[in-house]
Protein backbone atom coordinates (compact mmCIF):
# COMPACT_ATOMS: atom_id res chain seq x y z
CA UNK A 1 0.00 0.00 0.00
CA UNK A 2 1.45 3.30 -1.08
CA UNK A 3 0.31 6.76 -0.22
CA UNK A 4 1.72 9.96 -1.64
CA UNK A 5 -0.17 12.18 0.77
CA UNK A 6 0.29 11.08 4.37
CA UNK A 7 -2.12 13.72 5.73
CA UNK A 8 -5.14 12.35 3.92
CA UNK A 9 -3.80 8.85 3.25
CA UNK A 10 -4.50 7.52 6.74
CA UNK A 11 -8.03 8.93 6.64
CA UNK A 12 -8.63 7.28 3.27
CA UNK A 13 -7.35 3.89 4.46
CA UNK A 14 -9.45 4.09 7.64
CA UNK A 15 -12.52 5.01 5.58
CA UNK A 16 -11.95 2.16 3.13
CA UNK A 17 -11.86 -0.37 5.96
CA UNK A 18 -15.67 -0.10 5.97
CA UNK A 19 -15.79 -1.80 2.57
CA UNK A 20 -15.89 -5.56 3.03
CA UNK A 21 -15.08 -7.94 0.20
CA UNK A 22 -18.31 -9.98 0.20
CA UNK A 23 -16.63 -13.18 -0.96
CA UNK A 24 -13.86 -13.16 1.66
CA UNK A 25 -15.51 -11.19 4.46
CA UNK A 26 -12.48 -8.95 5.13
CA UNK A 27 -12.18 -5.24 4.41
CA UNK A 28 -10.38 -4.23 1.22
CA UNK A 29 -7.52 -2.53 3.09
CA UNK A 30 -6.59 -5.51 5.27
CA UNK A 31 -7.11 -7.80 2.30
CA UNK A 32 -4.39 -5.80 0.51
CA UNK A 33 -6.54 -4.64 -2.38
CA UNK A 34 -5.77 -0.90 -2.06
CA UNK A 35 -2.48 -0.26 -3.84
CA UNK A 36 -2.17 3.51 -3.97
CA UNK A 37 -3.76 6.70 -2.65
CA UNK A 38 -2.76 10.02 -4.16
CA UNK A 39 -4.04 13.58 -4.01
CA UNK A 40 -3.26 16.13 -6.71
CA UNK A 41 -5.06 19.45 -6.57
CA UNK A 42 -8.65 18.44 -5.78
CA UNK A 43 -8.44 14.91 -7.23
CA UNK A 44 -8.24 11.98 -4.84
CA UNK A 45 -7.13 8.98 -6.85
CA UNK A 46 -7.23 5.39 -5.63
CA UNK A 47 -5.65 2.37 -7.28
CA UNK A 48 -7.09 -0.93 -6.18
CA UNK A 49 -7.22 -4.46 -7.41
CA UNK A 50 -9.37 -7.51 -6.80
CA UNK A 51 -8.48 -11.01 -5.70
CA UNK A 52 -9.01 -12.28 -9.27
CA UNK A 53 -9.54 -10.52 -12.61
CA UNK A 54 -12.87 -12.32 -13.04
CA UNK A 55 -14.15 -11.30 -9.61
CA UNK A 56 -17.95 -10.95 -9.87
CA UNK A 57 -17.91 -8.24 -7.18
CA UNK A 58 -15.74 -5.79 -9.15
CA UNK A 59 -18.59 -3.35 -9.81
CA UNK A 60 -19.82 -3.54 -6.23
CA UNK A 61 -16.39 -2.90 -4.70
CA UNK A 62 -15.39 -0.05 -7.03
CA UNK A 63 -18.78 1.65 -6.68
CA UNK A 64 -18.70 1.31 -2.89
CA UNK A 65 -15.18 2.77 -2.86
CA UNK A 66 -16.27 5.79 -4.90
CA UNK A 67 -19.41 6.34 -2.83
CA UNK A 68 -17.81 6.13 0.61
CA UNK A 69 -14.96 8.45 -0.41
CA UNK A 70 -17.36 10.99 -1.95
CA UNK A 71 -19.31 11.00 1.29
CA UNK A 72 -16.19 11.32 3.46
CA UNK A 73 -14.42 13.87 1.22
CA UNK A 74 -17.23 15.83 -0.51
CA UNK A 75 -14.86 18.66 -1.45
CA UNK A 76 -12.69 16.36 -3.61
CA UNK A 77 -13.14 14.70 -6.97
CA UNK A 78 -12.78 10.94 -6.60
CA UNK A 79 -11.30 8.59 -9.19
CA UNK A 80 -11.01 4.85 -8.59
CA UNK A 81 -8.75 2.93 -10.94
CA UNK A 82 -8.96 -0.84 -11.08
CA UNK A 83 -5.46 -2.23 -11.75
CA UNK A 84 -4.09 -5.73 -12.24
CA UNK A 85 -0.39 -5.16 -11.79
CA UNK A 86 1.03 -6.37 -9.57
CA UNK A 87 -1.40 -9.25 -9.37
CA UNK A 88 -2.95 -9.71 -5.93
CA UNK A 89 -1.67 -12.56 -3.79
CA UNK A 90 -2.26 -13.72 -0.24
CA UNK A 91 1.08 -12.16 0.79
CA UNK A 92 -0.65 -8.76 0.47
CA UNK A 93 -3.02 -9.48 3.35
CA UNK A 94 -2.12 -7.47 6.46
CA UNK A 95 -1.47 -9.07 9.84
CA UNK A 96 -4.93 -7.93 10.94
CA UNK A 97 -6.44 -9.51 7.84
CA UNK A 98 -4.66 -12.78 8.58
CA UNK A 99 -6.02 -12.72 12.15
CA UNK A 100 -9.51 -12.25 10.75
CA UNK A 101 -9.06 -15.18 8.37
CA UNK A 102 -7.72 -17.43 11.11
CA UNK A 103 -10.65 -16.55 13.38
CA UNK A 104 -13.15 -18.03 10.95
Amino acid sequence: METQTPDIGNEVFETLKYIIDPEVGINIVDLGLVYKVSLADDLLEIELTLTTPGCPMSGTITTATEQILRKRFPHLDIKVNLVWSPPWSTEMITEEGMRQLEGR
